[in-house]
């Protein structure tokens, strides 16, 4: 099968984050930056849709840390072509800027939440914001986010206690949960073994729930696997980029906080795309980026992600 064309750009906007989970970086080091200009995201976005991307998420480090977060959102909202607008958060700001997010044109929310239990969600994130999280998960509700879906790393041993009470959030039509198989970070094989779960575990440990039925496929298969606890009202999704990858079939590319364009989150290298944003890149060039990062996508990932997530984005 062929591979699909590139139609999807992930942007780490930041790598600052007021959380410091487990799964993405260590317990201390530095802060994080900024480093492209809010013109300088809108510029490269607008000149990737004319380049055939249709669909942009804003991720992070946390995005909603950047002032200008709201305005970069209206700004790409605009941009002719673009068809889906999507941003992911940890929520702990959504409280003060769901509403204002959703009247600058977005659309797609997703919230990482670790644990609904305080403890269990403190161990994940290394932080006391378990309480500011679900306030933004009622706030992109109230701001009329639908489906707001909500991304669950799953740690063995640590979190997955917690898998059937996130699932219960599905009990809401307007949420879908999503639990994503972990990948540790910096080449850590021991975590992988001490940690890992399977997503046919999960589905396993989510069955005392009630019935699970899969739902039929409606956006590819480099999405995640939908489901549905008999009776629930939103869906439960299982991400498996270990135990089930989709590679053959993604169509993704990111552009990382410091400007260099990866071809995929874990292999095929990145290209430093900085210096030719700030020289004025152009359409042809763009169009020769996204070829040579479709070029550098891996038949097949290897097995643990080496770098710093923050700075890429999930």
């Amino acid at each position: 099968m062929a591979r699909p064309p590139l139609s999807y750009l992930r942007i780490s906007v930041t790598s600052r984050c007021n959380l410091r989970c487990v799964h993405c970086q260590p317990a201390c080091g530095d802060a994080g930056q900024e480093v492209l200009t809010k013109d300088e995201i809108v510029r490269f976005v607008r000149l990737a849709v004319e380049c055939g991307i249709d669909k942009v998420r804003v991720t992070g480090g946390e995005p909603l840390i950047r002032a200008d977060i709201v305005e970069m959102v209206r700004e790409l909202a605009a941009i002719p072509g673009l068809k889906h607008l999507g941003l992911t958060t940890n929520g702990c700001l959504l409280p003060e800027k769901a509403a204002a997010l959703r009247e600058a044109g977005l659309r797609r929310i997703n919230i990482g939440l670790s644990a609904l239990a305080p403890a269990v969600y403190d161990r994940m994130t290394r932080s006391a914001h378990s309480s500011r999280a679900m306030a933004g998960l009622q706030a992109a509700l109230d701001a009329g986010f639908e489906p707001v879906k909500v991304n669950v790393v799953v740690m063995r041993g640590v979190n997955d206690g917690e898998l059937p009470a996130l699932a219960c959030l599905s009990r809401d039509a307007r949420i879908e949960v999503r639990f994503i198989e972990y990948m540790p970070f910096g080449a850590d094989l021991s975590a992988r073994e001490r940690h890992f779960m399977s997503a046919e575990e999960v589905l396993d440990r989510l069955g005392e729930l009630g019935e699970i039925e899969r739902l039929p496929e409606t956006r590819g298969p480099a999405s995640a696997a939908r489901y549905r606890i008999r009776g629930y009202g939103g869906a439960i999704g299982i991400i498996a980029p270990h135990s089930e990858p989709f590679c053959g079939a993604c169509n993704r590319v990111r552009l990382t906080a410091d400007g260099k364009l990866r071809a995929c989150l874990i292999d095929g290298g990145e290209q430093d795309v900085l210096p030719l944003i700030r020289a004025g890149l152009d359409r042809p060039a763009m169009a020769r980026l996204l070829a040579e990062a479709a070029a550098a996508k891996p038949e097949v990932h290897s097995s643990v992600f080496c770098g710093d997530m923050r700075r890429i984005g999930g």
